[in-house]
């Protein structure tokens, strides 16, 4: 049976280059991964496949969405550490729904007989207020990972998250194993302090911290995860936060908690307070 994480956060916050380094550290630690990107620009698993590969609704198109023509590799890539990659792709814009795209996605690898062939599945999913379709996820998942930095605007979209998490598991087993902050840049005198009192306050805890670093950046233009760049004097600081999550996640029980969301204008309080 897999583990299944769902990872959100605010768009353009790190979402694909955090899950890819999440899933290549899960991946050396002897679990068998597939990575499932939920986004029409279908570049999630571009870090581990090192290119942009066929959507499941491209390929269902081209055989007329009869699913039984279609086999693994038509929608399954294999990359750096030998972890599996599938993009569900999106609807067009303006019409269709994304819970419509992952739905089919996980009925198709279900069909084929995959979905509960991997230790992790990871879905690295778009949107941050998480509307009925991208919230889909949430119904399949085990725990659900937000990405945050330190700013009003990701903070208030992490809140909005835990709401979705705390609604959806009243019907369902997801619960949240924390928020990974992104970003973390210590040289400017920067740090953690308003995701540190948002954590405690919703009930939940930091995972890891990423730092705020060049050679992350760069590894995701180069279409690699950060452990397959080369060794350099600070790759190991890169690594260190996404081999924790890891670990966190691969311990048998995370500690993980259903968020209690707080209300918008508490999270003002937040922000004015480190003013």
């Amino acid at each position: 049976m897999s583990l299944v994480l769902a990872v959100y956060g605010k768009g353009g916050i790190g979402k694909s280059t955090t899950s890819a380094n999440i899933s290549a550290a899960l991946a050396l630690k002897g679990a068998k991964v597939l990575q499932i990107g939920c986004d029409p620009k279908h570049d999630s698993t571009f870090p581990i496949t090192g290119k942009l590969q066929k959507t499941v609704i491209e390929a269902l198109e081209e055989v007329d969405f009869h699913h039984e023509e279609l086999t693994p590799e038509d929608i399954i890539e294999t990359g750096f550490a030998g972890i599996d990659g599938l993009e569900a792709g999106g609807p067009p814009a303006g019409s269709g729904c994304g819970g419509y795209v992952v739905g089919e996605s996980v009925t198709l690898l279900q069909e084929m007989g995959l979905y509960d062939k991997y230790d992790v599945i990871l879905f690295d999913v778009l949107g941050d207020v998480v509307c009925g379709g991208f919230s889909a996820p949430l119904n399949y998942a085990d725990y659900a990972i937000i990405i945050a930095t330190n700013d009003f605007d990701s903070i208030f979209a992490a809140n909005r998250l835990c709401m979705a998490i705390q609604q959806k598991s009243v019907r369902y087993k997801v619960k949240l194993a924390g928020i990974v902050a992104n970003r973390v840049d210590y040289t400017t005198g920067g740090g953690t302090n308003m995701l540190d009192q948002f954590a405690e306050q919703v009930g939940t805890r930091l995972l890891a911290k990423v730092p705020y670093h060049e050679l992350i950046r760069k590894s995701r233009f180069a279409g690699k995860t950060m452990f397959a760049m080369d060794d350099s004097e600070d790759k190991a600081e890169c690594l260190k936060p996404y081999n924790e999550i890891a670990e966190a996640i691969l311990s048998g029980n995370p500690i993980s908690s259903v968020p209690k969301p707080i209300g918008d204008r508490e999270i003002f309080d937040i922000v004015g307070g480190w003013q």
